[in-house]
């Protein structure tokens, strides 16, 4: 069995994609960054705490297998979450076109005892969004619940210019990397072993 710890539904979506059907556990973590703490090493932590939070309070066998995920933005020297308000995501938005800017998400596994976790980065080239079109934007909904206030799948698609890594990354899911790992652990893609 498959289970997804993650409440995102690009993620189910994306596992869909590749022939998955996951049943979706809710998970809760602390979400707090920690001084100092990178944009990788935050993502990695927060995937394999959801992974691990999954197994302890549900009735997971031990040949069962939980995947977890985390996604960040990273741009202007800055880990952007999700906007608190229109403010914040003005805020984030002006950090978008810098040239640091990516998205970073990291994938946990665990199955029989073992948790196995890796982190994807791709870069992102991104416009400013004009001044007038910010708060049509804000209002469609689509920044609201993002890391970073933007979605790449939806109306920001116009805004960006280049990724350079994994499309499928900056949506919230690495699929190659997620698919690796599942293999890894010997979970049968496609009804295959």
């Amino acid at each position: 069995m498959l289970y997804l710890a993650s409440r995102s539904p690009r993620r189910r979506e994306l596992l869909q994609q590749i022939g998955l059907e996951p049943i979706v556990l809710d998970v809760d973590v602390d979400e707090t960054l920690l001084e100092q703490e990178s944009a990788t090493s935050y993502v990695l932590r927060l995937a394999q705490a959801k992974a691990l939070a999954a197994v302890k309070a549900n009735a997971i066998a031990d040949d069962d297998f939980v995947l977890a995920a985390d996604t960040t933005v990273y741009a202007g020297g800055e880990i952007l979450g999700k906007p608190l308000s229109f403010s914040d995501a003005q805020r984030i938005w002006a950090l978008l076109p810098s040239l640091d800017h990516c998205v970073v998400t990291a994938v946990a596994l665990w199955h029989r005892g073992k948790l196995c976790a890796q982190a994807v980065s791709t870069a992102v080239s991104f416009l400013p969004i004009p001044s007038h079109e910010q708060l049509l934007y804000w209002q469609t909904g689509e920044p609201c619940d993002k890391a970073g206030a933007y979605a790449v799948q939806g109306l920001a698609a116009i805004y960006i210019t280049q990724l350079s890594g994994s499309y499928s990354n900056v949506v919230g899911l690495p699929l190659a990397e997620t698919a690796n790992l599942l293999r890894q652990a010997n979970f049968p893609l496609w009804g295959v072993k």
